[in-house]
């Protein structure tokens, strides 16, 4: 009987505990991403501020103007989440104690009644009349362990009493806290959104002014995509070399292992060669960063320009924007397959993992050489910074044989 009782308070018991659980799980998740983006933003500003240009370069103002925008609205996006879990607790936190203010008034009020009836029917003296008018000395003991269970029971209620009182005070210390928490968030979002209204309309008046010039600026993005497409066509000429020379070097070899079809250039693999490359595909999505820190400046594949929407530009893998002097790093063990001289006498290094190859493009200097074998976040080269625009930006492609894939699904959290 009394199972029946409890098990709907037992059940709704588990049920809150478990709701409470999952909202913090989740708002912890949303505040930590929250601090990321505030460093993020703090970055990318110092990152941007420090830039010294010898000219004023508009599109590229532009764009690292939407991209702050971005990132902000982002945050602002993260701390609207934050503040509709931190609703949603306070919520719940206030159905509790409201819950537990109707338990405390009962358990007062049959509290003061007991306490009231006790001394109106029994005093010292009718309680000791209670014993002695007893039939026989079983029953006046029966009689002795009601009256002490009824004091120990008295006793009990008591404390239950201050239990439930100081558990209402920590419920409405903690929904304080909550509330205070939810308008630092507010405030915090206001913020925000008064800076970005004033990046926009900055960004707008820039926009106008690339408007007026939006032939020059478009001839200007064709000629650097087709410099870059002839870096990349060198880059797909040389692994296409390494293929070959490779599949020449296996053939006849007993430990070969052929991936692929003839129709297209792949590698032969050995035994060893297709274990590292089943290594690298374990990583897909937890690979580091080919740079300490810094930030995708231009993402994967073919995309209308940024600025100039009439243009559009084709990315075989990613660039990312870093700080003056920062090193390239290698993203998985593996091997130099080749180093490449591009105009400017900026160098790309290829670095082969099995079938894969991972390709670090704008190095002003390298400290490896063909043939070398290299560890996961090693060093590899110093990014080239430009003198004009002050930007120190590192190219990034990753391609399984000759077909490039998306950096973003392999490097963690691109």
């Amino acid at each position: 009987m009394q199972f029946k009782i409890y098990f709907p308070i037992i059940i709704f018991a588990l049920f809150f505990s478990a709701t409470m659980h999952s909202q913090n799980s989740k708002r912890q998740q949303l505040e930590a991403r929250r601090t990321q983006i505030q460093k993020d933003i703090v970055y990318i500003n110092a990152l941007l501020s420090n830039t010294k240009r010898k000219e004023s370069n508009l599109l590229s103002d532009v764009k690292d103007l939407k991209h702050k925008i971005k990132v902000r609205e982002e945050l602002i996006s993260v701390i609207t989440s934050e503040s509709n879990e931190l609703n949603n607790e306070i919520y719940v936190k206030q159905l509790e104690i409201n819950k537990n203010k109707r338990d405390l008034e009962t358990l007062k009020k049959d509290y003061a009644d007991m306490i009231f009836k006790s001394y109106q029917s029994k005093s010292q003296n009718s309680r000791i009349m209670f014993l002695l008018s007893s039939e026989n000395f079983f029953q006046a003991y029966k009689r002795f362990q009601y009256m002490k269970q009824y004091t120990s029971f008295r006793k009990m209620q008591g404390e239950e009493i201050l239990e439930k009182t100081t558990k209402l005070q920590a419920l409405t210390d903690s929904l304080k806290i909550k509330k205070d928490q939810k308008t630092a968030l507010l405030n915090e979002k206001k913020k925000e959104q008064t800076v970005i209204e004033k990046e926009r309309k900055e960004q707008e008046k820039l926009l106008s002014q690339v408007k007026e010039k939006e032939g020059n600026y478009k001839r200007q993005i064709q000629k650097f995509q087709k410099e870059e497409e002839r870096i990349d066509a060198q880059i797909e000429r040389l692994i296409r070399e390494a293929i070959a020379a490779s599949n020449k070097k296996a053939e006849g070899t007993s430990t070969k292992t052929t991936t692929g079809t003839s129709s297209k250039a792949t590698f032969t693999l050995t035994a060893e060669a297709k274990e590292l490359a089943s290594k690298f595909t374990s990583n897909k999505g937890s690979l580091p960063w080919p740079v300490e820190k810094g930030y995708v400046s231009t993402y994967y594949g073919k995309q209308p320009h940024p600025i100039v929407s009439s243009a559009t530009i084709q990315s075989n893998g990613v660039r990312i924007t870093t700080e003056a002097g920062s090193k390239a790093r290698a993203v998985f063990e593996g091997t130099v397959l080749a180093i490449q001289v591009m105009s400017g006498n900026q160098k790309a290094v290829l670095i082969q993992h099995g079938n894969y190859i991972t390709v670090y493009k704008n190095l002003e200097n390298v400290y490896v050489s063909t043939g070398d074998k290299v560890s996961t976040k090693q060093e590899i080269g110093t990014i080239f910074t430009d003198r004009i625009t002050g930007k120190t930006i590192l190219g990034f492609i990753l391609s399984k044989n000759t077909d490039t894939e998306n950096p973003a699904s392999w490097i963690y959290k691109m």
